[in-house]
């Protein structure tokens, strides 16, 4: 048996280190920004577009339209896709609120289907037999990083005539079938936000499609609907992103595919290290990449855990701990504990571990040594 009786080490592993992974960055952003401030272009602009064209590129896209937040990019690829009041929106209990914002932003109601227990995305089996003469689009999030059953998706969109919106805010670098994800929907929508696989110095977001049409609509959309200074077409929004954002992300997005190789490896790391623990460690469904946005483990006494990894200085979250059919902001909807229990133990017992690039060996170490002692 281990020696459960350990010096408490000093120096905490934070749960995010963005300011480790960027270090080297440093010197670019600030000379980049301080450009940017003597040319005074503060919103959109060249550095905007640069990195619009690059991120378009990256997800096998046509067009990139640069927004201030994820659930911005979620609520105009609604509106892109005729989304108004009376329609019904399929998405998923278990993911972040701004999800379901958007849907309730453009006055459509969601409709839940729970999700796969093996993969934590929208279990597709169960997808046919919510949809209605009123559903209009379905919005599968990648959670965690791992991409839905895209092609399923695609072909259940097509034969009943639906928009497919990627919720891709968590999953950037994530592949289905080699594709990049957010290239298989009318739309696919990013996040930006700095504790994210790509993250900006702020808010920010981006809507990826390969309609011209749709695109030229969200530019507008994001800039308050303005096909030419002064003049607007409909209702518009200051959705716009901003000039240092984008440059930010313009300069970290070649990096993308090395920190993604580097979350695999922490990741695959873990799971060689967990699976003999009782423990529900996350897998990889075939066929796809996953971007290891998060690293999340299942267990009934995960409150027990946490505190013992938190006195050993390791941080540690939890995403989610309560379903979205569950809070009190969508009561209406009228569900009850039980409707989707798979999302529900999730929620019950999940816990993140830190996963971003620039995690050391030894501190990997740590977290392993202080999972298996608890255990002990």
């Amino acid at each position: 048996m281990r020696n459960t009786v350990k010096q408490i080490e000093t120096s905490a592993i934070p749960f995010v280190d963005v300011k480790t992974q960027d270090a080297h960055l440093r010197g670019e952003i600030l000379s980049t920004l301080q450009e940017i401030i003597e040319n005074t272009s503060f919103v959109l602009g060249p550095q905007v577009e640069a990195f619009e064209s690059a991120f378009a590129h990256a997800t096998g896209t046509m067009h990139c339209v640069g927004v201030n937040s994820g659930t911005s990019a979620l609520h105009l690829a609604l509106i892109a896709a005729g989304v108004g009041a009376g329609h019904e929106v399929i998405t998923v209990p278990m993911t972040f609120a701004a999800t379901l914002w958007a849907i309730r932003y453009v006055n459509a109601k969601p409709v839940f289907v729970d999700i796969d227990p093996g993969t934590y995305t929208i279990d597709v089996e169960q997808v046919e037999a919510r949809i209605t003469l009123r559903t209009k689009a379905i919005i599968p999030v990648h959670l965690y990083g791992q991409p839905a059953d895209l092609v399923t998706l695609q072909e259940i969109a097509e034969r009943h005539g639906l928009a497919l919106i990627e919720d891709a805010a968590q999953a950037h670098g994530a592949t289905y079938h080699g594709k990049p994800v957010g290239s298989f929907g009318q739309c696919g929508c990013f996040s930006f936000y700095p504790g994210k696989n790509l993250g900006a110095y702020g808010e920010a977001g981006a809507i990826v499609t390969n309609n011209t049409r749709i695109a030229q609509r969200l530019r507008a959309l994001r800039d308050h609907a303005q096909s030419q200074r002064y003049h607007y077409q409909e209702l518009g929004f200051n959705y716009r992103m901003d000039a240092f954002q984008g440059a930010v992300l313009a300069i970290k997005l070649p990096y993308l595919e090395e920190w993604i190789e580097q979350r695999c490896r922490i990741a695959n790391s873990y799971r060689l290290l967990f699976e003999a623990l009782p423990l529900i460690v996350p897998q990889v469904a075939p066929n796809r990449r996953h971007a290891w946005h998060l690293f999340v483990l299942l267990h009934p006494g995960r409150l027990r855990i946490r505190q013992f990894l938190e006195a050993r200085g390791i941080q540690t979250r939890m995403h989610y701990p309560i379903p979205l059919h569950l809070q009190k902001a969508f009561a209406d909807l009228g569900h009850r504990p039980g409707d989707f229990p798979v999302s529900e133990r999730v929620a019950n017992e999940c816990f993140s571990l830190p996963i971003s690039p620039g995690l050391t060996q030894e501190q990997q170490s740590r977290i392993g040594d202080a999972l298996l002692d608890f255990f002990d």
